[in-house]
């Protein structure tokens, strides 16, 4: 009798892990075509690529000419195709990016033939919240995954209910992706017992119909004679959605999957390499919240800015990948993912570009242009250099912006001794020298002095430079002191209010004295004491162990900012500290040192010194040291209720883990981070189970906040809430990328390699901000607050290359306070999308809110429509006088399609 098995042949593919990319990428190469071949032969085989169309792109980049085949199985249903684009380490990339990455796998899957419907998550290390909503949003009602399920489920389908309520159908592959990997390995005669075990093992968590044998693993493909077995063979398409897609009578789970108690979800990769994480932040900031809306905005119908975003997400969203993003990887690897994580920040910045140069030409020389990346107001600090002789801003209106000198630049550029004065010229572009214009010249002895600006409003022409030079070469041999000098040019710090993804056009204008322009009834305008931070909102004070206290209306924290360093014998996969750890966290010596001080803005500067442990091994710390310098830069802006933080030092230690802690002003047995369009509430521990420390350390991506205190992060973070403090990885080195013996973990997670740049040996920032406040996290507003901690206004100086037309407001109009374009309002409501979708404008929003609350979308639009996450359009919104109001359940996910009025 023949057992009830499918049997699922396929490959789990890691793009690059060990091996960097293109050595991986001849091992595909190889691997798809004895499969393709396969397939050829034999009518009856399936093949399931491992649910992402990268690794299939991959090779038809290599082998074109298998193309027209590959389309053809796809279309018979013989071979799955996506739906994911790549793999995605689900807590290491925005969730934009999340959808993106289904987007854009979707997609290509439909032009081979179509794609898998299963949100196939084989590997990932723990899931979040929000992927059920994801998933449904895209049309797929199957979700199949390995790692991160809890002890509780005890069967191989579950109901995964995300964290705004939308439930999933889940397929659970216990024993994981490779749980039949070895059925049809060993001699023949005994494939029956083999059978046999493997029925006795799964039939347990699926009582009822046929048992899912996942045939494959990593970096390999199937056998080819399996069909001889007589068994079924089927694509993991075929096996999934053959299920009853209804929930009901399922097992619940709740919220993200991070539970140790059946695989590992080795945690420690959020804190591996941490330079990749913050660069990974830094260019989806770009691409999503600059370079796509502002461009959508201010230069729609380009299509040079829609080529260059489609190529900064393709980089993105295969920077995402579980083993790319996660720093698990060999040295080679981790070279190349912050590469292409560079040129996506590069590309987008590019875009930027454009809408800046777009907007500069638009304005005078003398001019300040201010953009809000926001959807509602901000009122806000810019900086900008100026010359001394203007060093204020004039608004629109006439009136002047409050401001702030902070520091004057140098004015000698350059002196340099020239034999033959001649020389000089060789130096010279045109006008330029210096990367400025020159503005004038003069000889006075053996000195020639050239003074350049931002901005030459004198005359110029290089054939008079040239004669002085000439002239001053034929009377005097040499040698010459040439000297290059600016202008003088101060930096303001200047306050300004910006309509919701609106411009504002600012003036520089005569200095009076003193060149700071205060407003009277601005909070915060008082002088603090010295050693003290106060803008009336916040107040911070230093105390002698270079720790802070801050006071805020009805809230405050003491001894924030302590610095421990503790040993590190672990690898990029988990965290494990020494059989006997030491902990430093008293510095020998502090400075403080006020750098500038209000009305706009004041900065403290705390230099600590530490001896750190030089390295580490599983049995101890050296007890030979490093001097190590923590230097905090704390700053406070008016209008700011947060304490803005940058910490860094000199790494010159290895094995080791260093954490920003901050004690919690109340108690908590919780927490609650931002990240992947959610926020989710987590506990003290995690769940073991598996062989591995169930470590409860937790990834945040805007925000986190415990008993009080709230800390807005510039990316994804590792925390843990430890002994009532807060306690925030600033940089984990390790040497290995896996470890053999790693106290935390039973076995290897991959090859014992060594990965020496994984020490993160060098400088290390890192940046966030700090709050006390009363209430919960959505009664202190921290979205919002996060939202305009992230993104910064845009500040770009005019060019006057451009005569300015009448009006205001929007591309080619003239400067001047621009309207409110676009405003999204609502409690909680955060945009996370908006760009150009053929002729309309798309707009995404998440409802980070825990209870119903309703977004506001006001705009110069006559039609809307919602729409799913890949952009299909549903029902029709109504609009009154271009206002959309959406109703939104808590964490809702809402896409909608805007038709521009007109």
């Amino acid at each position: 009798m023949t057992p009830d098995i499918v049997v699922v042949p396929h490959t789990h593919w890691d793009r690059e892990w060990y091996l960097p990319f293109q050595r991986f990428r001849l091992g595909l190469v190889r691997m798809l075509d004895e499969v393709l071949d396969t397939m050829a032969a034999d009518p009856g085989y399936r093949f399931t690529m491992d649910g992402q169309l990268a690794a299939l792109e991959d090779y038809l980049e290599l082998r074109p000419e298998r193309l027209p085949a590959v389309r053809r199985l796809v279309a018979e249903g013989r071979f799955a195709a996506g739906p994911w684009l790549i793999l995605a380490d689900e807590f290491l990339c925005a969730g934009e990016t999340l959808i993106r990455n289904l987007e854009y796998g979707m997609r290509g899957a439909a032009e081979l033939g179509g794609a898998m419907r299963v949100g196939y998550l084989p590997d990932q290390f723990g899931h979040c919240a929000q992927m059920p909503q994801i998933l449904r949003q895209a049309g797929l009602e199957h979700a199949c995954l390995w790692r991160g399920v809890p002890a509780s489920v005890d069967r191989d389908a579950f109901a995964w209910v995300g964290a705004d309520g939308t439930a999933v159908r889940t397929q659970y592959l216990p024993g994981g992706y490779d749980n039949a990997v070895a059925l049809f390995s060993g001699p023949p005669q005994a494939l029956a017992d083999r059978l046999t075990a493997f029925t006795e093992t799964l039939r347990p968590w699926h009582p009822d119909g046929p048992l899912l044998a996942m045939y494959g693993g990593d970096h390999s493909a199937p056998a080819a004679d399996i069909t001889a077995a007589g068994l079924r063979i089927a694509t993991l398409h075929d096996y999934v959605t053959a299920q009853d897609p209804s929930v009901t009578g399922l097992p619940a789970v709740h919220g993200e999957l991070r539970s140790h108690a059946r695989a590992n979800i080795l945690p420690g990769v959020i804190s591996a390499r941490i330079p990749a994480k913050q660069a990974m932040a830094r260019a989806e900031r770009v691409v999503t919240r600059y370079a796509e809306p502002l461009s959508a905005l201010w230069l729609p119908g380009d299509t040079a800015a829609a080529k260059l975003l489609d190529m900064a997400w393709r980089r993105l969203i295969a920077c995402s990948g579980h083993d790319s993003i996660t720093g698990c990887g060999a040295d080679e690897t981790a070279q190349q993912v912050a590469a292409r994580i560079a040129e996506a920040e590069q590309i987008g910045q590019a875009v930027v570009d454009m809408v800046s140069a777009s907007l500069s030409d638009r304005a005078s020389r003398d001019a300040l242009v201010v953009v809000n990346p926001s959807p509602f107001p901000r009122a806000a600090l810019v900086l900008a250099d100026l010359p001394e002789s203007r060093a204020v801003l004039s608004a629109p209106d006439g009136g002047r912006v409050p401001s702030q000198r902070l520091e004057l630049a140098p004015t000698l550029l350059d002196e340099t001794v020239m034999d033959d004065l001649t020389q000089l010229l060789g130096r010279i572009h045109e006008r330029e020298l210096f990367g400025q214009e020159i503005v004038s010249w003069s000889a006075d002895g053996d000195v020639f002095t050239i003074v350049v600006g931002r901005h030459a409003t004198t005359g110029y022409d290089y054939a008079d430079l040239r004669a002085a030079v000439l002239d001053g070469a034929a009377a005097r041999p040499g040698p010459w002191r040439v000297r290059t000098c600016a202008e003088p040019v101060v930096t303001v710090a200047a306050h300004v209010t910006v309509a919701p993804f609106g411009r504002t056009v600012l003036t520089s204008v005569p200095a009076p004295a003193p060149a700071s322009v205060p407003v009277p009834d601005h909070p915060g305008w008082a002088r603090p004491a010295e050693g003290t931070l106060d803008n009336g909102l916040l107040r911070v004070t230093v105390a002698p162990d270079g720790t802070l206290s801050l006071f805020a209306d009805g809230a405050e924290a003491h001894g924030v900012g302590r610095v421990v360093d503790g040993g590190d014998a672990g690898d990029t996969y988990n965290h494990a500290p020494p059989r006997a750890d030491t902990l430093v966290d008293a510095p020998g010596r502090v400075e403080v040192e006020s750098v500038c001080t209000g009305p706009l803005v004041s900065v403290l500067e705390i230099r600590r010194d530490y001896a750190w442990p030089a390295a580490a091994t599983s049995e101890g710390r050296s007890p030979v040291t490093e001097s190590v310098t923590v230097t905090t830069r704390a700053e406070l802006r008016a209008g700011e209720p947060y304490l803005r933080l940058e910490v860094s030092f000199d790494n010159r230690c290895r094995d080791h883990r260093v954490r920003w802690h901050a004690p919690l002003p109340s108690p908590a047995a919780e927490s609650f981070s931002e990240g992947q369009l959610s926020v989710v509430r987590r506990g003290l521990t995690g769940e073991g189970g598996c062989g591995e420390e169930p470590l409860p350390t937790f990834p945040a991506e805007g925000f986190v906040t415990a008993g009080g205190l709230a800390v807005l992060l510039d990316q994804v973070t590792e925390y843990e809430l430890i002994g009532g403090e807060l306690a925030l990885t600033l940089i984990r080195s390790v040497g290995l990328l896996s470890s053999n013996r790693n106290a935390y973990r039973d076995e290897p997670a991959g090859p014992q390699l060594p990965t020496p740049a994984a020490q993160c040996p060098g400088p290390v920032t890192t940046r966030l901000a700090v709050l006390p406040h009363p209430g919960t996290w959505h009664e202190a507003g921290l979205p919002r607050l996060a939202e305009e901690y992230r993104h910064a206004l845009l500040a770009v100086p005019g060019s006057g290359r451009a005569a300015a037309s009448p009006g205001a407001g929007g591309p080619g109009r003239s400067p001047g306070q621009a309207g409110a374009s676009l405003a999204v309002e609502g409690a909680g409501v955060v945009l996370t999308a908006l760009r150009e979708r053929g002729d309309v404008l798309e707009i995404r929003v998440v409802a980070e809110h825990p209870t119903a609350t309703e977004a506001v979308v006001r705009g110069p639009f006559d039609a809307a429509r919602r729409a799913d996450v890949l952009g299909a359009a549903g029902e029709r919104l109504e609009v009154t006088g271009g206002v959309v109001r959406l109703p939104l359940r808590p964490f809702e996910i809402a896409t909608l399609h805007l038709t521009r009025a007109g």
